[in-house]
């Protein structure tokens, strides 16, 4: 066996104890675990202070001197253990709280100690909390001294007497025990393309380092590694699954697909939309499963290019569905689809839950026996009662509401899985695509149709508020309509509600009827009401939809042309950039008004003018994810993916690039790693895979 597989309880001085709550309070379990248990941060320990040169600040100190005497004091509540200790010319206290009794016992009288922790002034007196304690005999028979790592700790830990120096002296007994040794896992070429330090050097010094430099060059060391094998393990995965897994072969593009391209289509292809249909082509004439996450910013046409596709395996003699997160939005889908296939010669159906039974009997005949081509729904869909004759195409909306266990039961819908497409409107930033979504083909549409005007985005205060109802009643005399959005925050349903009718009330009284008519759409209504207002708006019966963020996806009004969100700065910026892409989709100039009150935290701040300097999503996803971090970013499901050790994916985007790109070179190469040179790859992973614990971050 593997000795770093060894259980933590059998270090020397952990034992079961301290091992159960290194397990619980950090998951430790592995001798592998406590060596890639990473400091936080370092502290200067070469610098020693006299008592009386002390800053007269909170800093942390380090200070040579012995303990003169101790005593326990009684306080209102409980006892505290004050030691004075002199550095042969002053003295100050050492105060500690908890755990007293056995402090005390442990100390010794004129010895020499080195003392380290947080000053606290007291009318002009020095003491140290807590201090760390070492003899100057232990400090300087210790690994060097120079960079001090602290750990991440908890407070049960504290309290259980695991203090930041008995992590490292657990450290300290883990690197003597193994006498530093450790396999190498990265090929010698690779190593010295990037000046690469030894794992054996690398894990030393991320523990104990010399000095800045020797810390640098592990920490680098340690950053590529992570990087380098997520990255390896993505795309091994993407080649065994294309190796593997069987898909079907659109041979021909045929009447179907021709017919739409001559007659039916609405506008000319961009360049980016016929370069993604041509990778899909590429992907569906291969004979391997096509699995791609198709990015474009709201209103780039995504939508045509997935009916483009579905012609394609029409022609070839296959069904296709597409799936939609919400009612709303499936039903919008099949519309759009409706109407831009015209007169041809296809059948179309829509599911959802409200489908009534007689229908959805209809329907599974019609899916059964071939004669439906394209089925349109929810994620009733993917229901088990639901089979299709010859499923070749499934195309995802939104990915992210939907996991990884729908999309294989999609899969599980025929013996070849169909292929499929994910779209996402929600423009996910290169780095976290390439680690959240490294095992799928990425296209992205990068440029919106021909002819539409790009949407003016204004930041206004609240005491703007005339100017910009002002504004608004001329829209309306132009015959345009208005969305006005209100924040929604799970915890204050209530609050928001009120809010919401709040603004309701003040909207009636700006724009009274009969002159204006005004929709309400929230969260709290039944779905037929919401269908009902949505369907007002949609007819043009209303000018004004006064809405929560229920709105954000997909409802398509080409004669809206103006959003309002309220409260501004309440919101997150893909939500934002996602509700501003609610207008701009028709000929008329359009507009974004971000309305916030004149307190703005620096963050909401950043957001607000992010939002009024660009309208590039891509742009905005980056700023995003400097700002919020790449778990919230993805939501809850994918933050788990990247629970980086020691790598940040936001300040080491240049190692991750460097690391995707090295790892595709290599397994162009040598696709199952069977080269002298990649042993240290190969073996590294058979570990991996062995023992789940080890870097298991790939979801």
């Amino acid at each position: 066996m593997d000795v770093l597989q060894t259980p933590i309880e059998y270090l020397k001085g952990v034992g079961p104890n301290r091992a159960n709550i290194l397990k619980q309070e950090l998951n430790l379990h592995t001798f592998q675990d406590l060596l890639h248990f990473f400091p936080y941060r370092y502290i200067d320990r070469s610098t020693f202070y006299n008592i009386i040169d002390l800053p007269k600040n909170s800093s942390e100190v380090q200070i040579k001197g012995k303990i003169i005497k101790t005593e326990v004091i009684q306080q209102k509540k409980g006892k505290r253990l004050v030691a004075q200790f002199s550095d042969g010319q002053i003295q100050m206290e050492l105060v500690w709280f908890r755990g007293h009794q056995w402090i005390k016992e442990s100390l010794k009288l004129n010895v020499e100690y080195v003392i380290f922790g947080r000053l606290n002034w007291y009318a002009n007196r020095p003491s140290m909390p807590h201090p760390e304690m070492e003899t100057v005999e232990n400090f300087d028979k210790g690994f060097s001294r120079t960079l001090q790592a602290l750990y991440p700790s908890t407070e049960k830990l504290l309290s259980r007497g695991i203090s930041q120096r008995v992590i490292a002296k657990m450290m300290q007994e883990l690197l003597q025990s193994n006498h530093s040794k450790f396999a190498e896992s990265l090929p010698e070429d690779l190593r010295s393309k990037y000046k690469l330090i030894s794992k054996s050097e690398a894990v030393k010094n991320i523990h104990f380092p010399k000095d800045q430099n020797t810390l640098t060059a592990a920490q680098n060391r340690l950053k590529f590694e992570e990087l380098f094998f997520i990255q390896l393990q993505l795309l091994m995965k993407n080649l065994q699954r294309k190796q593997k897994i069987k898909g079907f072969v659109f041979e021909k593009v045929g009447n179907h697909f021709n017919t739409f391209f001559n007659t039916h289509l609405p506008f000319e292809l961009t360049e980016a939309q016929k370069r993604v249909i041509k990778e899909i082509r590429k992907d569906t004439g291969n004979g391997q499963q096509m699995n791609r996450l198709l990015q474009g910013d709201v209103g780039s046409g995504k939508t045509i290019v997935a009916l483009m596709v579905m012609l394609i395996a029409a022609d070839n003699g296959f069904q296709s569905c597409l799936m939609a997160p919400t009612e709303i939005l499936a039903k919008q889908h099949f519309q759009s689809l409706k109407t831009l296939m015209g007169s041809m010669d296809l059948s179309i159906a829509l599911l959802t839950g409200s489908s009534k039974k007689a229908e959805r009997k209809q329907l599974a005949e019609q899916l059964e026996s071939g004669a439906l081509d394209i089925l349109v729904g929810t994620h009733a869909v993917i229901e088990d009662k639901v089979q299709f004759k010859n499923l070749g195409l499934a195309v995802v909306d939104e990915q992210h509401r939907f996991g990884v266990a729908q999309r294989a039961k999609l899969w599980r819908k025929n013996s070849i899985p169909p292929h499929v497409l994910v779209m996402t409107a929600t423009p996910i930033p290169r780095t976290l695509a390439m680690s959240v979504y490294g095992d799928l083909d990425i296209s992205v549409i990068d440029e919106l149709p021909p002819g539409r005007k790009k949407i003016k985005t204004i930041h206004r205060y609240d005491s703007n508020r005339l100017q910009v109802f002002q504004f608004i009643a001329e829209e309306i005399q132009k015959g345009r309509q208005i969305y006005m959005v209100y924040p929604l925050i799970k915890e204050s349903e209530k609050m928001d509600y009120k809010d919401l009718m709040d603004g309701y009330e003040s909207i009636s009284r700006a724009f009274p009827r009969p002159q204006f008519q005004i929709s309400i759409v929230h969260g709290q209504m039944q779905a037929k009401d919401k269908d009902y207002e949505m369907d007002r708006f949609i007819k043009k019966q209303t000018q004004i939809m006064v809405a929560t963020t229920v709105i954000e996806v997909g409802v398509n009004v080409p004669n809206a042309s103006v959003m309002l969100i309220e409260s501004a700065e309440r919101f997150g910026l893909s939500q934002l950039h996602q509700l501003r892409g609610r207008v701009g989709r028709g000929n008329d100039q359009s507009y974004c008004i971000l309305m916030s009150s004149h307190k703005l935290t620096t963050e909401a701040k950043t957001r607000l003018e992010t939002m009024t300097a660009t309208t590039d999503g891509f742009k905005i996803a980056e700023v995003d994810l400097k700002l919020r971090g790449p778990g919230d970013l993805m939501g809850t499901q994918q933050s788990g993916v990247l629970q980086l050790k020691i790598a940040d994916i936001i300040k080491d985007n240049q190692w991750l690039k460097t690391a995707r790109s090295d790892a595709q070179a290599l397994l162009r190469e040598d696709p199952h790693l069977e080269a002298q040179k990649n042993t240290p790859l190969r073996q590294t992973l058979a570990k991996m895979k062995a023992y789940q614990n080890i870097w298991n971050y790939i979801s």
